[in-house]
Order: structure tokens, then sequence, then C-alpha cells
């Protein structure tokens, strides 16, 4: 195994996220291959929202504004996951999922992965904070953001 694989949480072989054809979603993981996490803002009412749409949840404007955020959150809810989802977690379990809520940022909520060992104890509530994952060596490259706890 190459050192760049050894140094990501999850294995090789999975689906690279890429943005839908018509690129809704390409602001937030181009953020990410940058080390910046962006989450849509409405310009009208202030409303925030996760994960992208065109038009505000709240007032129906169109096109809200990406907007950078610090990556850091609490849990909200959590998951131990002993049954892969893919092929490639096979030999990859268990993993902890998490739903975090990002208090700063109209406590949105968004889906990752909580680094660490996979029975270390998980509190709703606990304080968590984002970790960028490049994958350069992917063509195309991509990254993720996973959750550790503070």
């Amino acid at each position: 195994m190459s050192e760049s694989a050894r140094a990501h949480y999850l294995p090789v072989g999975l689906p690279i996220p890429v943005s839908e054809p018509d690129s809704l979603s390409a602001p937030y993981w181009a953020g990410l291959r940058q080390g910046r996490l962006l989450v849509q803002r409405c310009d009208g009412c202030g409303t925030w929202q996760f994960g992208p749409e065109w038009i505000c949840h709240r007032c129906h404007a169109f096109d809200p504004t990406w907007t950078e955020v610090e990556p850091t959150g609490c849990i909200f809810s959590w998951e131990r996951v002993w049954h892969p989802s893919h092929a490639a977690l096979k030999q990859h379990g268990p993993y902890v999922a998490l739903l975090v809520e990002l208090p700063h940022a109209g406590s949105v909520r968004m889906v990752g992965n909580l680094l660490g060992a996979p029975q270390q104890a998980v509190v709703i509530g606990q304080a968590v904070e984002g970790v960028f994952e490049h994958h350069l060596e992917s063509d195309p490259d991509f990254s993720l953001l996973q959750w550790r706890q503070k």
C-alpha cells in the first residue's frame, strides 16, 4: 500500500465524489480542495442551508451565496456502521458516521466520518473539528471533510 493510501481514512476503490452534472455542488467540492468549508447562505433572508440547492429553502430567492464557515460543530447524531455500504468498505469496518451540526452556520447539519478508533466513545453534543483529507493521486483529484473529536 502506498504512503498516501495509508494517510487516508477511507480505502481505495470508492467512487470519486464529483459535482452533479449541473455543477450545483461544484463550489463545495472546490472549497474542500482548498481546505475551506463552504455552506450556502441566502443573500435575501440570511438563511443557511446544506445540501446545496438553487433556491433558498425559506424565501425561495435564487442562487444562495457560498460562504466560508469554520469547520467546527457538535455531534447531533451518530451511528457505528458494521455492514459495508460499498464493496471497497468490506474490510474497513466498523466505522462511525456522524451527523454534525454547525451552530455558527444556522445549525445546518452535514454527514461525515469520525476519525479514530471505531470503538471510541461518542457523545451527542461533543465538539468536533473538520479535517480535510486530500486525494491528490486520484484522477480527478478530490478532497473530503472528515471529523475528529476535540
